[in-house]
């Protein structure tokens, strides 16, 4: 074949991406906004069809689930669902240090489990021999201390190894479950149960058991805002996220700066470990974070590395978690229906994000057959 042939027959593609630099922020709010409104009208509209019951009944049904009766001075159901959104994001914030850094740390679960057991065999070993006080602020150092360990191991490697971080915190995650499943099992004497423990739980205040938990989320939330905007280490971090060549450059040991972020993001996935242990549970299994790791993840990213915004999606989520089980429970319906929608509206945040960070372009007839 000719050269004239060949350039003939080459063919571009009939469309293709590029990066948006030009979006008002404005605009991107507002796009955002309306994803999530009409996302919350797919969830209604498709459990209105599967359940058959009428569009404002199902999100009666979610309301109640969700908030209770809240307006007759029944508040227990709204303690619960600030609860969940304390736990989760936590977890957001544990990640978004590193992720911020570009060190894709998925191993969120593993590190919160292995703060959970530190929790618990604090609870069971030192329970009746340590004053109450002693006993929570002994709880909170080794569930930190733990978490920060199991973070800072696959930070090693990067730093030394360059290894693959995702891979390594991954399978971090199923050791962490494996030692809870063997640890259950020796203290639950073969049952694969621990009974609830009554030693060192978090007080409750004002016959609120989730309070604490809720005032940790809130304390970490501003923080973690303040560390990564303000803070000489959260520009370190931000530098390193950009560009390690530049990092080293300027003189930032991008090395000291990997394993000491791992150490905090581990170390506040520890903190939400000892909150499902001490503060909600009282006992611990291999599911007690409950894939909330992985959620946890898109919390992150969709929230922009704000904690701020995060609070509002992870509030989103967890609405629509607990919400459509409620829909389900009331239709009979499997647990996993929840699961489906939860699904559905992260798919569609994600593609909301994808659309205001890119544009497709489209060329025409002519220009795709030159």
């Amino acid at each position: 074949m000719t050269k004239s042939a060949e350039i003939k027959t080459h063919r571009e593609p009939f469309f293709h991406v590029v990066k948006r630099d030009d979006m008002p922020t404005y605009m991107a709010w507002l796009i955002r906004v309306i994803t999530i409104a009409v996302a919350f009208i797919i969830v209604g509209i498709l459990s209105s069809v599967v359940t058959g019951k009428p569009f404002i009944e199902t999100y009666d049904i979610m309301f109640q689930g969700v908030f209770g009766r809240i307006f007759e001075g029944r508040t227990t159901m709204l303690w619960k669902y600030l609860q969940e959104i304390a736990v989760l994001l936590v977890l957001a914030l544990a990640l978004t240090p590193a992720f911020k850094m570009k060190f894709w740390n998925c191993g969120a679960e593993g590190q919160a489990l292995m703060g959970g057991l530190a929790s618990i065999v604090c609870m069971i070993e030192l329970g009746d021999k340590l004053p109450y006080p002693v006993l929570v602020a002994v709880i909170a150092v080794t569930s930190i201390l733990a978490g920060a360990v199991w973070g800072v191991i696959p930070a090693l490697f990067k730093a030394w190894f360059n290894t693959n971080e995702t891979l390594f915190t991954l399978m971090m995650n199923y050791i962490a479950t494996q030692i809870i499943k063997y640890y259950v099992y020796i203290k639950g004497g073969g049952s694969n149960v621990i009974n609830p423990v009554s030693y060192g739980n978090f007080p409750a205040v004002g016959m609120n058991d989730y309070f604490v938990n809720i005032m940790i989320a809130i304390f970490a939330t501003v923080l973690m805002f303040v560390y990564l905007k303000y803070s000489k280490q959260g520009y370190e971090i931000s530098v390193v996220g950009e560009s390690q060549n530049t990092a080293r450059y300027i003189g930032i040991n991008v090395k000291k700066v990997i394993i000491r972020t791992m150490l905090i993001s581990g170390a506040v996935c520890g903190v939400a470990g000892m909150m499902l242990v001490a503060g909600k549970d009282h006992s611990i299994n291999q599911n007690t974070v409950g894939g909330q790791g992985f959620t946890a993840i898109l919390m992150s990213w969709l929230g922009q590395f704000n904690p701020f915004i995060m609070v509002f999606m992870t509030a989103i989520v967890v609405f629509l978690r607990i919400g459509v089980a409620k829909v389900a429970d009331a239709s009979y319906l499997n647990s996993s229906f929840s699961e489906i929608m939860v699904g559905i509206v992260i798919l569609m945040l994600v593609g909301c994000e994808f659309f205001i960070n890119y544009s497709i372009k489209f060329r025409s007839k002519k220009e795709a057959n030159l």
